[in-house]
């Protein structure tokens, strides 16, 4: 099938071929007969604009990257990132820029960082960081970009949409010591995240208002298995009454290790997960949960973007508020 040209749309149109341009890239200095006839030229002929020759005109691509410093094991299990992309992809949809999905844990061999840098984005989005992630920092000062989440070294230029992971976390604690639970466990997240750190803060912070001291700390990785594993330490250490477990995913696996002992939740251990992901209606029983509004991180951290792309001057840092959701585990 040929592609229409925009020579053929301005002859349609009967304008010239810098008329038909205008139009395409939304100019006003178009009157509005011209505009109307352009419009219609191009629905009539199913005209598409060339990208690549618009990108070389505006010096702008487009695109966008979401980058996500994890192994894809990790991106495809974690429901986290399925709710951020969606929150994302909603933002673009009536705009007109793609997403392009970079994953890797390391960059050895710059290839993300220079794809970035030579051009390849107007911007970039960036998730589940670490300290240990130096590529980032490359990325960031190349182009703007907004960051889920503090990142490590944060810059004036940055942006930042975070959820509020002390109040969070100091929630779901609460819950339990609301619940007459006193010999309290916590699971966090890798404690290379800074959100990893503000959960445990928050944890801390509920527990010493309480004047209660934490029953056993360990640290997990976000996922199942690392919940299982952690769970597995603490009770090498004897049984709390209670566990805040800073993600729905490892609450899951904490809560299998548990039965296997014989240990009854909420009956012997009282479980707090957070996210409020669809894991946590698949626990036996189902779990109490702190929900972070994950769409809506994805979402207002595409809109921040494309202000910023188009000029304006959105909020530099984000903190969205965070729910606990009460089920049966506590």
């Amino acid at each position: 099938m040929t592609r229409t040209t925009i020579e053929e749309v301005a002859a349609a149109a009967g304008v010239s071929r810098s008329t038909v341009s205008r139009v395409v890239n939304g100019s006003t200095a178009v009157s509005p007969e011209a505009l109307d006839a352009v419009r219609a030229a191009i629905a009539r002929l199913n005209y598409v604009p060339n990208r690549a020759a618009r990108s070389l005109a505006s010096r702008q691509t487009h695109a966008i990257a979401l980058i996500v410093p994890e192994d894809t094991t990790r991106f495809f299990g974690d429901p986290f990132f399925a709710a951020i992309v969606a929150g994302i992809t909603g933002a673009l949809a009536g705009s007109d820029y793609l997403l392009n999905l970079l994953i890797a844990s390391e960059d050895p061999g710059d290839k993300m960082g220079a794809f970035v840098r030579n051009g390849g984005v107007d911007g970039a989005l960036i998730v589940s960081h670490h300290t240990s992630d130096a590529y980032i920092d490359s990325i960031a000062e190349a182009v703007p970009t907004v960051f889920g989440g503090r990142p490590v070294h944060e810059r004036d230029s940055d942006y930042v949409v975070d959820v509020d992971n002390v109040e969070g976390a100091k929630t779901a604690t609460r819950r339990l010591i609301e619940i007459g639970r006193t010999r309290i466990a916590t699971v966090t997240g890798p404690l290379t995240m800074l959100a990893a750190g503000d959960r445990l803060q928050g944890f801390r912070s509920a527990m010493a208002d309480a004047g209660l001291e934490p029953f056993a700390v360990e640290a997990g990785d976000y996922g199942e298995a690392g919940g299982a594993e952690a769970a597995r330490r603490i009770l090498a250490a004897g049984t709390p009454d209670a566990i805040f477990v800073a993600s729905d995913l490892m609450a899951r696996g904490a809560i299998g290790v548990l039965r296997r002992a014989g240990i009854r939740v909420p009956d012997d251990v009282a479980i707090v997960g957070y996210d409020d992901s669809a894991v946590a209606l698949t626990t036996d029983p189902p779990l109490t949960t702190v929900r972070q509004p994950m769409y809506k991180q994805g979402e207002t951290m595409a809109e921040v973007l494309l202000a910023h792309l188009a000029g304006g001057t959105p909020e530099r840092t984000t903190i969205l508020p965070t729910e606990l959701v009460v089920r049966e585990s506590a």
